[in-house]
């Protein structure tokens, strides 16, 4: 059967639709067609004409056998057998979807979210492979957890040949983890809170700062110091880092910068060496830098001067200084844009032409203190003085930018000071001791056609409708000021001095181990029904047997007295 390829893919659509639910129709002239209402298809008088009253009985039907020779359907003159004819249509017109050519199969496929992809590639081989092998897997990495930065993800931990599925379905089967066991580690070395705490996964480093003005830099893995800074002289609130810088913000205003080392294995020196090219220090905040964050070409930096400004990484100079009312908390770049926390409001800047595209007014009771956003940039995540969480969507319409709260969660008693966010886990740190995650994977949509529009990707909920959040880690003493995600780890730190790290890395193989032994398990339960059927059966066999012979001999040896007789005995 010979498909041409439409103009548009929604024309395909349209004729598979058509298809399925008449499918007669695809087999026979548009003009011999009438529809009907019913679902029995097409009669044979709607394709040939009648062999009876209208043509005589030697009449050759020659427009019935040239349309009929050409979708391959035999007809022999007046010998047409009608049953035989509509037996023939029927078979030649089931075809299914791996007729098509790869191509459109291919923008089918496209339409798909990654659960149905994977369903669709359990039908058949062809289908197996074609799912398999789509190029929609990379984009849906992409829009969760950004593409890895080198060939070899270190935070995956995976080799080059596994293909862009794998690479998904184990990354999503990992961020299930953190519902899973965990071990934790207490990091000790900070004489006083500690205040900011940032996590490299690419690099395996974790490094703190707080009030005793040091920068300190640990080892992910094992927990151990690696190398601390000299004294800043003031209280550090805020620390950046890639694998190409390191920058750390102080309360004097001032944001000192570690350009990493070629050849060191931790890629920084804080320790200072003669090479003075290595730290630089950026001038220009009138208050406390209490915000930083790092892109490929600038830096961001928010203070309580009421500015946020924007440096630029190769000269080490401002080149853009953007105002608000009130002291700015927090910060989250993305792309050509940068969301900001000033007071109660959460502004959004374009930072090429210096312009507010929008402002949240009053996002929470009090003060805005902690910002999150998700890495494609369509989600914000606020924490406030009043202890509630409420996330936004910002919806670019090419003209402005429009946000709309799609949720809100009160999951602590204080104030919430820091949040983060790794797909499609949202953690939150408070002065109640407490850490709260949320998992945000429900309240997204799953077509992927509603993606490519400019609409909302989320589901609205009611307040009431939204789920508490999944999990709450405690057991603290004091206030949580800073709280980072990343490579199976959450580390936090806060008013004791110490840094927390919680391990879940071993959740994946612990329940590995227990899907392995619930599958072992189901295995020999399954044995054991069949070999209780197979005893049972045979037995039941075997008693069957001896009741009939049983009863054999009864119905042979026992003389049962009739009335009679037992009348007689009972007069006698």
């Amino acid at each position: 059967m010979a498909f041409r390829c439409p103009r548009s893919t929604t024309e395909v659509s349209e004729k598979l639709v058509d298809f399925v639910a008449n499918p007669g129709i695809g087999i026979v002239e548009p003009t011999l067609v009438s529809h009907k209402p019913n679902s029995e298809g097409i009669s044979i008088s709607d394709i040939v004409p009648s062999t009876k009253g209208e043509y005589r009985k030697g009449d050759s039907l020659k427009g019935a056998s040239k349309f009929n020779s050409k979708k391959g359907i035999k007809a022999s003159g007046s010998g047409l057998n009608q049953s035989s004819l509509t037996a023939e249509v029927v078979y030649d017109c089931r075809r299914s979807i791996t007729d098509l050519p790869p191509a459109i199969i291919s923008e089918i496929l496209n339409c798909l979210d990654p659960k149905d992809l994977g369903i669709v590639s359990c039908v058949s081989t062809i289908l197996h492979r074609l799912a398999s092998e789509h190029h929609a897997w990379k984009e849906f990495y992409a829009e969760r957890w950004e593409l890895p930065a080198v060939p070899v993800a270190l935070e995956l931990d995976v080799a080059d040949e596994k293909s862009w599925k794998e690479l998904f379905v184990e990354r999503e089967f990992r961020s299930k983890t953190f519902m899973g066991r965990y071990t934790m580690d207490v990091l000790y070395g900070h004489t006083e809170a500690v205040r900011t705490v940032f996590l490299l996964a690419s690099a395996k480093l974790i490094f703190t700062s707080g009030y005793d003005s040091v920068v300190r830099m640990w080892d992910m893995e094992d927990g151990l110091s690696i190398a601390s800074s000299r004294p800043l002289g003031c209280t550090i609130r805020a620390v950046a880092a890639d694998r190409r810088l390191l920058v750390a913000g102080g309360t004097d205003g001032f944001i000192h910068c570690w350009r990493a080392v070629e050849g060191l294995p931790h890629l920084f020196d804080l320790r200072g060496s003669q090479d003075q090219n290595t730290e630089v220090r950026l001038w220009g905040h009138e208050g406390p830098v209490t915000s930083l964050a790092l892109d490929l070409t600038r830096i961001y930096s928010g203070s309580w001067d009421t500015t946020v400004r924007v440096w630029d990484r190769h000269s080490m100079k401002c080149i853009e200084v953007l105002r608000h009312s009130d002291w700015v908390y927090g910060l989250v770049p993305h792309d050509t844009t940068v969301a900001s926390i000033s007071g109660s409001d959460v502004y959004i800047w374009d930072t090429n032409s210096g312009s507010l595209l929008t402002i949240i007014f009053s996002a929470h009771v009090g003060n805005t203190y902690a910002l999150a956003r998700s890495h494609t940039g369509d989600f914000l995540f606020t924490g406030g003085e009043d202890g509630s969480i409420h996330m936004y969507e910002i919806i670019d319409d090419g003209c402005e930018a429009k946000a709309w709260q799609v949720a809100a969660w009160i999951p602590h008693t204080g104030p919430v000071y820091s949040l983060a966010f790794e797909f499609p886990w949202l953690v939150s740190a408070s002065s109640d001791g407490k850490l709260a995650l949320i998992d945000v994977r429900k309240l997204l949509r799953t077509s992927r056609h509603a993606l490519r529009k400019r609409s909302s990707k989320v589901k609205y909920f009611d307040g009431g409708a939204i789920e508490p959040p999944q999990r709450m880690l405690h057991g603290f003493k004091s206030n949580l000021f800073a709280v980072d995600i990343g490579a199976d780890r959450i580390v936090c730190g806060g008013e004791e001095g110490v840094v927390r790290i919680w391990d879940f890395s071993h959740a994946l193989e612990i329940e590995r181990r227990a899907r392995a032994l619930r599958g072992m398990r189901l295995e020999h339960r399954m044995r054991r029904r069949k070999l209780q059927t197979e005893l049972s059966s045979s037995k039941g066999g075997r008693s069957d047997q001896c009741s009939v012979a049983a009863a054999k001999k009864s119905s042979v040896n026992c003389i049962w007295p009739n009335k009679r007789g037992l009348s007689g005995k009972v007069k006698a």
